[in-house]
């Protein structure tokens, strides 16, 4: 099967609308499991373009609540993928017939949840940083077509660099 090309369109105001309603459905499964819903990633940034893929993490206070998060959330259909490489993030595939979004449990203390939320609001305070991200997505995509891994990894450089407060 053949990977899906990395497609980059301009900022959808209908996104946080969208986490909106993910963010009610998660939340009313894991109830008080979850300390907080975060919509991350691009399209949690205003006008910045993005893959049409909404990214979410759902906080817990620590892993002790991670095998209650995974039964809630397995009973509305995510199905839990693991970590997928990345330490202090589990990953789930939402179920079919909703909007096409990435699920994340973080507890609270993780470095990956803590990254998350310090590179969306670096791009949503500064504009020029937020746009000169989002020229080196749609230059990537345009350049490494269906390699995700590629795409991905291309970018770590630029993110890195934000997050340090280098760009």
């Amino acid at each position: 099967m053949t990977a899906e090309p990395v497609i980059i369109v301009p900022y959808d105001p209908a996104w946080p609308v969208i986490f909106d309603a993910l963010r009610r459905r998660i939340e009313a499964a894991l109830g008080p499991i979850a300390t907080a819903v975060e919509h991350v990633g691009s399209t949690s940034v205003p006008g910045l373009a993005a893959k049409p893929i909404i990214d979410i993490d759902a906080v817990i206070a620590d892993d002790t609540a991670l095998p209650a998060a995974i039964a809630r959330l397995s009973a509305i259909g995510y199905a839990d993928q693991g970590e997928k490489g990345v330490a202090g993030r589990r990953a789930f595939a939402p179920p079919p017939g909703l909007a096409r979004h990435h699920l994340y449990v973080c507890a609270s203390d993780s470095a990956e949840l803590r990254r998350h939320l310090l590179f969306r609001d670096r791009l949503r305070a500064n504009p020029d940083l937020a746009a000169a991200y989002g020229a080196l997505k749609q230059r990537l995509a345009a350049e490494y077509g269906r390699d995700r891994e590629g795409y991905t990894e291309a970018k770590t450089g630029f993110i890195e660099n934000a997050l340090a407060g280098v760009v």
